[in-house]
């Protein structure tokens, strides 16, 4: 009977062995993906553009331009791809907010015409369809897949608390809105992109946006007409990639239009809900164009509720120094 008892409890313990073993490559990959963030050395640079400066939307409180000052941080190099979210709901069974309402908005020219005329367009940007089912699985409805080949594009149909979600799962945390302006302008002051004050050089396109007529005809000179992969294009002097264009990115901070000029120490955004609910997002996607909102500068930003998503915000994280 004592032979029979210890025999089952070593055949429990065998049992729990792969358990172990894929918390333990979880951790090691976790591990690898920390060491593969790049380190910044923070400092203190001029957050935010002036009125004349590119594009800005006053409603956006792109201004003033004011002095931040920032601790030592990391951040990922790139936004999250599909391929690395799928990992993480396979080891959580996350369900995202899309998932859960039913639907999210894709842009209806990425969508057949049946599907882009069934589905309903919201007041105001037509070019929008709240579409049944459509989710990071399936970006554009059923039928569609992003495994076979947009694994290394950013995940998309993610609300914020999807964001931050992952973000605690992968041992990290979504970069403050501080945190992500100073990484995606790489050291450039003031400058209107990530590589300077032209938009193309040489003719060369360094980030995807929309070229042709919007909403109409994309001529996709910069090579994409939807998404792009993480890492298309060069990055700015810090390593980073795609920080204007291709989505937009989920940060940390609640938004407000409005912001003290300073001196500020690791700002956070407002603290609490009294001024309204909604999430800031940064660096325009690959729907932005100079004739509608030419949000596509690295002082660009905008704002959705936490649970809201659609098919061209994404996010990348940030962890502190230690």
């Amino acid at each position: 009977m004592c032979d029979d008892h210890a025999m089952s409890r070593a055949e429990a313990g065998r049992k729990r062995t792969p358990a172990v073993s894929e918390r333990a490559q979880v951790a090691t990959k976790r591990a690898e993906a920390l060491s593969k963030m790049v380190a910044l050395p923070g400092g203190t640079f001029r957050m935010g553009a002036s009125g004349g400066h590119g594009h800005g939307h006053a409603a956006d409180g792109e201004g003033p331009v004011r002095a931040v000052t920032l601790d030592p941080f990391r951040v990922d190099p790139c936004a999250v791809t599909n391929a690395r979210f799928a990992a993480f709901v396979k080891d959580t069974g996350h369900v995202t907010d899309a998932e859960r309402h039913g639907w999210s908005y894709v842009f209806a020219g990425l969508l057949p015409p049946a599907l882009a005329h069934a589905s309903p367009a919201p007041d105001g940007t037509p070019w929008w369809r709240g579409v049944q089912e459509a989710t990071w699985r399936a970006p554009e409805g059923p039928g569609s897949d992003v495994m076979r080949e947009r694994a290394n594009h950013p995940v998309v149909h993610v609300s914020w608390g999807d964001a931050r979600a992952f973000a605690a799962w992968a041992g990290k945390r979504l970069p403050t809105e501080a945190e992500w302006e100073y990484a995606a302008r790489g050291g450039l002051d003031q400058a209107r992109y990530p590589w300077g004050d032209e938009l193309t050089r040489r003719g060369r396109w360094r980030c995807n946006i929309w070229q042709g007529d919007f909403p109409a005809r994309n001529t996709a000179e910069d090579g994409y007409v939807g998404t792009a992969p993480v890492d298309a294009y060069r990055p700015n002097a810090y390593g980073l990639f795609n920080t204007v264009g291709n989505v937009w990115e989920w940060v940390a901070d609640r938004f407000t239009a409005t912001h003290p000029t300073g001196p500020l120490v690791n700002p956070r955004g407002p603290q609490d809900d009294s001024g309204g609910t909604e999430r800031v997002l940064r660096g325009g996607s690959y729907l932005c164009h100079d004739s509608y909102c030419a949000r596509y500068t690295v002082a660009s930003r905008t704002a959705n509720s936490p649970d809201s998503s659609s098919g061209n915000n994404g996010f990348r994280c940030a962890a502190d120094a230690g």
